[in-house]
């Protein structure tokens, strides 16, 4: 489902031509025995190789409607966001978080920096469930109750464990989160380019999803809206993935099955905000090397879906947005931290 204040309220040498290792990487990435650090606040990340990969999607609204049914027709054709499909080169490997930042790497990393949440700055709080809740009587006709300072990251309004990913965070606590950990260990931290979270995301694929065409597939890779969550919200059941993942909100992260990159949770669990501004046509003037979105703007994007997440929202070329302050219990945060010259 989509959430408010959004857009309209392996192998990788399988496929070359579209995703193209370096010269000095031409063997690969060893998906079998990943290049995987741990830093000090015991978060796992993968190294992705630098390489080319096409961009985006230009799936027509009739190819669309095929395989999404039950979606209105002008949900399928207000994708135009997603085009041109073009030419991406990463110039430079760097490791991508191998899961989504957890509940317990947050608080530690709160615990030891001191920095203090904007839900909690402001005094407005996050947004939360409460089975109770009528959104009809939100003004804005939120699925979630709020904002209120009763939810946090540390209260989404369902249980979470430490090895959930963190939720109800803004664009500003990613990026104040991977300033600290650039501080304390001499290493550049930051959220991932729009570019490079697709490149990792699609890890040499380019249908919709990193484990195939079916919207189906993702049970068994993404904890998305499925069966179990509709029971929470039965008017959504007919956009529900027919079958249990399990889970009826997060899941704890790295619970389905990793991408050939040996990435978790891409799709699903938690939407991931990423470092660039949102430009609609941003596409149509993207450089080939390095794109890092417009210079400026009013959202950021976020990528992947969530655990309350339609399918359609959650495929590989879907783009969505939101203020920086934003808050829900839907977004989290993966990081990057950037890889020497000499890793590939």
């Amino acid at each position: 489902m989509p959430v408010p204040n959004l857009r309209a309220f392996p192998t990788i040498l399988v496929l070359p031509l579209l995703l193209t290792i370096s010269p000095a990487c031409s063997t690969g990435p060893d998906v079998t025995s990943p290049t995987v650090m741990e830093n000090s606040l015991g978060m796992k990340f993968v190294l992705v190789p630098s390489g080319e990969f096409m961009m985006g999607s230009s799936e027509s609204p009739d190819s669309l409607a095929k395989a999404y049914p039950q979606y209105a027709k002008e949900r399928l054709q207000a994708l135009a966001d997603e085009a041109p499909v073009h030419r991406v080169r990463i110039t430079r490997p760097f490791y991508l978080g191998q899961y989504e930042v957890t509940v317990g790497q947050f608080r530690r990393f709160l615990e030891a920096s001191g920095y203090r949440p904007e839900s909690e700055v402001d005094g407005t709080g996050g947004y939360g469930y409460n089975p109770n809740y009528d959104p009809r009587t939100s003004a804005r006709g939120d699925t979630f109750e709020g904002r209120s300072p009763r939810y946090s990251w540390k209260n989404p309004g369902f249980p979470q464990g430490d090895d959930h990913p963190v939720v109800n965070v803004t664009w500003n606590d990613a990026v104040a989160m991977s300033k600290w950990l650039s501080e304390k260990e001499g290493r550049t931290y930051r959220l991932p380019t729009e570019a490079e979270w697709e490149y990792a995301c699609r890890a040499g694929t380019r249908t919709r999803y990193h484990s195939g065409e079916d919207p189906q597939s993702l049970l068994k890779v993404a904890n998305t809206f499925d069966s179990d969550t509709a029971r929470n919200w039965p008017k959504g059941i007919s956009f529900a993935l027919a079958g249990h993942d399990g889970f009826a909100f997060t899941a704890p992260v790295g619970s389905f099955a990793p991408n050939a990159l040996r990435i978790y949770d891409m799709h699903g669990n938690a939407w991931e905000w990423v470092a660039d501004w949102y430009g609609e046509s941003y596409y149509s003037e993207s450089p080939v090397d390095d794109p890092k979105g417009p210079e400026s703007g009013s959202v950021r994007v976020r990528r992947g879906g969530s655990w309350h997440t339609w399918s359609f929202y959650a495929r590989s070329s879907y783009r969505n947005w939101n203020t920086p302050q934003t808050r829900y219990p839907l977004v989290g945060i993966r990081l990057v931290r950037e890889a020497d010259a000499n890793e590939h």
